[in-house]
């Protein structure tokens, strides 16, 4: 039995501690924003936040993640939080989506450790989320328009 601290929710759940933090969330806790992309943390579709860190919960282990608060898209909160999805909703960011609970988790990231940053400041930390649909000029002003808003 693990035990998991998810959204601020303490969880024990039976699972194998090699199991990929991705599955735990989706099979065990069913926090189905978190998607499967590709499984070797190449596309940033299942990135959750660790201790307010950003990671990709494809190649986090679930045994790994032990005391630490995961933060899934279902469970981000607060004036960063509201900043991005309002600027995600305000530019019309989403085409098909399914990317975009990573991106939006990896922005929150960002704006939370630098609230004003630089065009390779995002590329640095929005490096490695693919959307398929090709968003990312919309992406790239909703961190600005978000970073407008925290200002």
């Amino acid at each position: 039995m693990l035990n998991l601290t998810v959204n601020g929710v303490r969880h024990a759940i039976d699972a194998d501690p090699e199991m990929p933090l991705l599955w735990a969330l989706r099979d065990h806790l069913d926090k189905t924003g978190t998607k499967y992309g590709c499984g070797i943390a190449q596309c940033g579709a299942c990135t959750v936040h660790l201790d307010g860190q950003p990671v990709r919960s494809c190649q986090t282990r679930v045994g790994d993640v032990g005391e630490a608060k995961v933060t899934t898209i279902e469970g981000v909160s607060g004036r960063v939080a509201e900043a991005v999805q309002g600027a995600w909703r305000k530019l019309d960011v989403v085409q098909c989506g399914y990317c975009q609970s990573g991106q939006i988790m990896s922005a929150i990231g960002l704006l939370t450790e630098n609230p004003k940053p630089s065009e390779a400041d995002i590329d640095g930390a929005m490096d490695g989320n693919v959307c398929r649909c090709g968003t990312y000029q919309r992406i790239r002003a909703a961190i600005h328009e978000a970073a407008k808003t925290l200002a």
